[in-house]
């Protein structure tokens, strides 16, 4: 795999992973590349985790920071949870080990929106950064690195860390170069405006540079991706996306949409790709999408001619879409731009370019409060992600979920949002398989009537029951019944479901 490693000096620090991960330390700060299973590190976890093991196993404690772009996988976030070898962790998270140990309290963990992460490595909220581990497709003759499948906060880590080891992956197709657009944000006082006006716009370079100097190891490894295939469509996603288009046809008759203008932002999941099958069969034509992610959905709708850009900082592919993207990547880079989260997510460029975010959520209240991140108000999921990065600063907000979850044992809409990522002054559309609820311009008490609307037939009357109560308070504004606010999880949590 020489060729990959075109840099003499370089060429001349390979190792095994054993030998490179001798140069983490217990204690140590450490940023990684990867985003939502896409361009993580898969051989450095596994000897870090070993190493972590062999020391606890002597009695000595091993355990490190983390810092990432987003989730990663079972074999990089899963093993070191696993072992025990993570004292904190940041920005956003999706494995399930790590998950326990979380809500266990065994681990610290910031929930951050990932626009803000990377400045905070920037700025030194965190401290000194001792190492960054790097995914990349290949490094240049110069020394530069071609990045992989994702480039998260990639060049703020390199940019901060005193060590440096690089991944060479040849798993990862070398036609994913010229795929980036690597632009790096100026520290504060000396910020200017992100040059980008439309989507497809480029603005940087097709590599990072880094310091020679800092690195310390080069791995070799051939290793996929690991990304959970997509379920296919159920008669519910297929509503909510029959929904969701019926909101956005709403938005071309009232003149504030065209079927050649629509710009999009999707969360990641089995319910955004069926939004995104639906459009195939739309009327809209020459979709762009300014987003985190890369999905199947928007692979298709690039193959079908639909969408002519898509611009992101990773992938989240199936397995199958994935060797599709690696087959295929000297054809996609034409339409598909990555670039560091600090871009994709930017405030500034989201409100721009006047997209329409659409997320999903675990809950929303009656008055348009949204729960992204706590199950019951404490058990941490994933995290807020970027969310509230394109709810706060899109066009339009909107968010999408099936009525009820645990085969109805709980609610998408209750009374009072046990915890509250999004409020009411972000959220214009909530969506489920009963329809939408637009709560643009609407007082609390009008989005009420629209929210009970939209929740399960099983679930009104308990919601329309809470509203009369809480009518009957001395404030009207936005009427609650403070000691039966929160009865649908005091249910869930004593009966096993919100019905009670």
């Amino acid at each position: 795999m020489s060729e990959r490693i075109a840099n003499d000096k370089l060429r001349g620090k390979v190792m095994s992973p054993e030998g490179a991960a001798q140069f983490v330390n217990a204690g140590d700060k450490v940023g990684i590349s990867g985003f939502t299973g896409a361009g993580y590190p898969k051989a450095l976890p596994t000897a870090i985790a070993e190493r972590a093991k062999a020391a606890h196993d002597k009695g000595d404690d091993f355990k490190i920071d983390l810092f990432t772009g987003a989730s990663t996988a079972p074999d990089c976030d899963g093993v070191l949870a696993e072992a025990n070898a993570i004292n904190f962790r940041t920005p956003y998270q999706s494995d399930p080990s790590m998950r326990n140990s979380i809500n266990a309290a065994q681990m610290k963990y910031a929930d951050i929106h990932l626009s803000h992460s990377g400045m905070y490595m920037q700025q030194g909220f965190f401290g000194q950064l001792d190492v960054a581990i790097v995914e990349a497709v290949r490094i240049t003759e110069e020394g530069h690195i071609i990045p992989s499948s994702a480039v998260g906060n990639n060049v703020e880590y390199l940019d901060a860390a005193q060590r440096i080891i690089i991944e060479v992956n040849s798993w990862q197709s070398e036609h994913l170069e010229g795929m980036h657009d690597i632009w790096r944000m100026p520290q504060l006082p000396n910020r200017i405006p992100v040059p980008i006006t439309s989507p497809g716009q480029r603005i940087g370079s097709p590599w990072i540079d880094i310091d020679l100097d800092k690195v310390v190891a080069v791995v070799e490894t051939n290793s996929p991706d690991r990304n959970a295939p997509f379920k296919p469509a159920d008669e519910v996603s297929q509503k909510i996306a029959s929904n969701f288009l019926d909101f956005l046809e709403g938005e071309v008759a009232a003149g504030r949409l065209s079927y050649d203008g629509y710009i999009m932002q999707s969360g990641v999941g089995n319910v955004p790709n069926a939004v995104m099958a639906g459009l195939l069969d739309s009327k809209f034509e020459n979709i762009q999408a300014y987003t985190e992610v890369i999905q199947d959905g928007m692979v298709d709708l690039i193959d079908a001619g639909k969408m002519t850009v898509a611009s992101a900082t990773a992938f989240s592919l199936s397995p199958e879409y994935a060797e599709r993207m690696n087959d295929q990547a000297e054809k996609y880079r034409d339409s598909i731009i990555l670039r560091p989260q600090q871009i994709s997510n930017h405030p500034e460029v989201i409100r721009r370019v006047g997209l329409i975010a659409t997320n999903g959520m675990i809950e929303a209240d009656i008055y348009g409060n949204i729960n992204s991140t706590n199950v019951s108000g404490t058990r941490m999921m994933n995290g807020i992600g970027g969310s509230g990065d394109f709810t706060r600063n899109g066009y339009i907000s909107s968010f999408i979920s099936p009525s009820v979850a645990k085969d109805g044992a709980i609610s998408a809409i209750v009374p009072f949002a046990s915890h509250i990522d999004h409020t009411e002054h972000d959220v214009m559309v909530v969506i489920t398989e009963y329809g939408y609820a637009d709560l643009r311009g609407l007082t609390p008490r009008d989005r009420a009537k629209k929210m009970i609307a939209i929740a399960h037939p099983d679930y009104r009357p308990l919601l329309e029951e809470y509203y009369e109560r809480a009518n009957k308070g001395k404030f009207l504004h936005t009427p609650h019944d403070l000691p039966t606010a929160f009865s649908f999880h005091t249910n869930l949590a004593d009966k096993g479901s919100m019905k009670g």
